[in-house]
């Protein structure tokens, strides 16, 4: 049974949430660093702008039952390739294909319209995710690392929420001209990836 979209982003974000609660509690001083480091690491702009990107592709580009299915595959491939980057797995030039990763976001907004095959679409998502997981390992501090992961888990599903909602948003308010708003968005979007790219 397919979950609706809110409810399947809801159930994420108070797991998460639990989660992360539960690891701040057991460890309370380093816990709690690793909580803030791992809240506030997705909120550098290239991860904040993907990650934005991705809920309102959802809405965009996916069946309006399979919403949940963008965030959640970022979530999954960025949880795997985290633990990787912990223990030191890193890839040549990952900064910059971290930026390339928001121009691929916003050339796949730019032509929603024409609605990629969802695998296709997903393993994008995928692909992307594990980038931005690789830096969220390589960078995780030493002490408090659960704590961390459910922050930088917290903070990624907001994220991810608050691109759906601005998307639902675009939707509701401008009908006719959304595709025009989200192909903009994505315009935008391309030229702030290549923007970040070009000063690395």
């Amino acid at each position: 049974m397919n979950l609706p979209p809110r409810s399947a982003m809801r159930n994420v974000a108070i797991a998460a949430l639990t989660l992360a609660a539960s690891a701040a509690q057991a460890h309370t001083g380093h816990a709690n660093s690793g909580l803030f480091e791992g809240l506030s690491h997705p909120l550098g702009l290239d991860h904040l702008l993907a990650m934005l990107a991705v809920g309102v592709w959802s809405v965009a580009a996916l069946p309006s039952d399979k919403t949940a299915w963008g965030p959640i595959t970022f979530l999954l491939a960025l949880l795997a390739s985290a633990a990787l980057g912990v223990t030191g797995v890193t890839l040549p030039w990952q900064e910059q294909l971290i930026s390339l990763s928001v121009v691929l976001f916003g050339l796949m907004l730019l032509f929603a319209k024409q609605r990629l095959p969802m695998a296709v679409g997903l393993g994008l998502i995928a692909a992307a995710a594990t980038l931005h997981g690789l830096a969220h390992g390589a960078e995780a501090p030493p002490t408090g690392l659960a704590a961390y992961a459910m922050g930088f888990i917290l903070t990624t599903t907001a994220l991810h929420f608050c691109g759906v909602a601005a998307a639902q948003a675009l939707r509701r308010f401008l009908a006719s001209r959304v595709q025009w708003a989200i192909g903009s968005l994505g315009l935008l979007l391309s030229g702030s990836g290549a923007y970040l790219f070009s000063q690395l």
